[in-house]
Formats: C-alpha cells, sequence, structure tokens
C-alpha cells in the first residue's frame, strides 16, 4: 500500500501580509490566509488522513483545523510539536523586512533568510531548524508513512525546507532556492520501504 504525506504551509499570517519577520511569535492568520486553507482543503477533497501533525503556532494550527473541517476529517489524531515550529528569527522577529533589507542590505537579509547555516543575530539557521525537525520527523512521523498511512502537516516555510531538503535529497546550496508557498499542498508519494516515488505540488 503506497503511503502518502501532504505538506502544507500555513496559509497567510497577519505578519506575511505586513511582510514581518515572524518566527516563533504566535501570529494569527489574515483573512486571505483562512481563504488560502480552505482552498487547500477542496483541493485535498478525495484523500482520507489517518493522521496529522503540526507545530505549537496558531498559524499552522488553524490552517489545519479549516482543512479538516473543509472535508470533514475534524476527528483525526492530530499531533503538535514544537519541533516543527517555523525557525526562530531572534532579534528579526516582529521587524519589517523591507526596513531590514534598507538597514543591513539586501545580501545579508537573503543570506539570513535562505542560507543553510547562518544564523540571524539570537535566532536560528536553518540547519539548527532541520536538527529539532527532522529527528521529530523520523521518530514521529515516519513510522506511520512506513506502514502506508496517509499524513497531512501543516506546518512553516522553513521547518517544511528542512523536510523538503531531505526528501528530495537537496545541496546546501540548492536548498537557497527553495521557496515553498502559503496554502498549497505539495504531495509525497512512498513505496514500501519509505523510498520517495513522486512529489507534485495539488
Amino acid at each position: 500500500m503506497m503511503a502518502r504525506l501532504v505538506l502544507l504551509r500555513h496559509g497567510e499570517s497577519q505578519w506575511n501580509l505586513e511582510n514581518r519577520f515572524t518566527g516563533w511569535v504566535d501570529v494569527p492568520l489574515s483573512p486571505k490566509g483562512m481563504e488560502e486553507a480552505r482552498q487547500a482543503g477542496e483541493k485535498l477533497r478525495g484523500f482520507t488522513f489517518d493522521r496529522a501533525f503540526t507545530s505549537v503556532l496558531t498559524r499552522a494550527n488553524e490552517t489545519l483545523r479549516i482543512v479538516l473541517e473543509t472535508i470533514g476529517q475534524s476527528t483525526i489524531p492530530i499531533e503538535k510539536g514544537k519541533a516543527l515550529n517555523e525557525r526562530m528569527y531572534g532579534d528579526l522577529q516582529g521587524l519589517d523586512k523591507a526596513e531590514t533589507a534598507k538597514k543591513y542590505g539586501d545580501a545579508q537579509v537573503k543570506i539570513w533568510r535562505r542560507s543553510y547555516d547562518v544564523k540571524p543575530p539570537g535566532g536560528e539557521s536553518l540547519k539548527d531548524t532541520a536538527e529539532r525537525a527532522l529527528p521529530y520527523y523520523e521518530k514521529m512521523i515516519r513510522p506511520h508513512l512506513l506502514r502506508g498511512e496517509t499524513i497531512i502537516i501543516a506546518a512553516h516555510g522553513n521547518s517544511l525546507r528542512a523536510l523538503v531538503m531531505e526528501l528530495d535529497g537537496l545541496s546546501k546550496e540548492e536548498v537557497l532556492e527553495l521557496n515553498i508557498p502559503t496554502g498549497a499542498p505539495l504531495l509525497y508519494e512512498f513505496d514500501e520501504s519509505g523510498k520517495v516515488l513522486s512529489h507534485r505540488y495539488l
């Protein structure tokens, strides 16, 4: 039986809308983000999920709730893990991205946002995020996939970049250009040994 995994970045948050660095700040979805979650749910009709995983942050929890309500599967087991949280942006949290680029330069901000192992001041790098997200995935999520289950993970741009880097075998250079859009379900299909057979946005 083929295992299926849907990765879903939360819908647009209030601070995505305001173009601020969010990280671990617990901001709600914007009205557009709620609509993106509903649309993601529409794309997932026809899936029967065995279990869901999400972070402990409201924007991912709300996205998951709206998706599961849309497809009438609100009663499935949901596990929340801090390991799936967005990367912690440290001193940049709450700052306007354009103002930050003016202050530090576009190149530096791109390095903080996209590089693998450079941390923003007081924050986490993608490598740090991967070092918590990947062991959680291996221990908590992969065993369900090896049993042929259908799983959804509602999480964040960087925790999902860490998972995609692993699943797609991307290099540190390739992950720089990887951007995961809000509210777009990304489907992976696996064989019985856990090898990725295919992946595509729905």
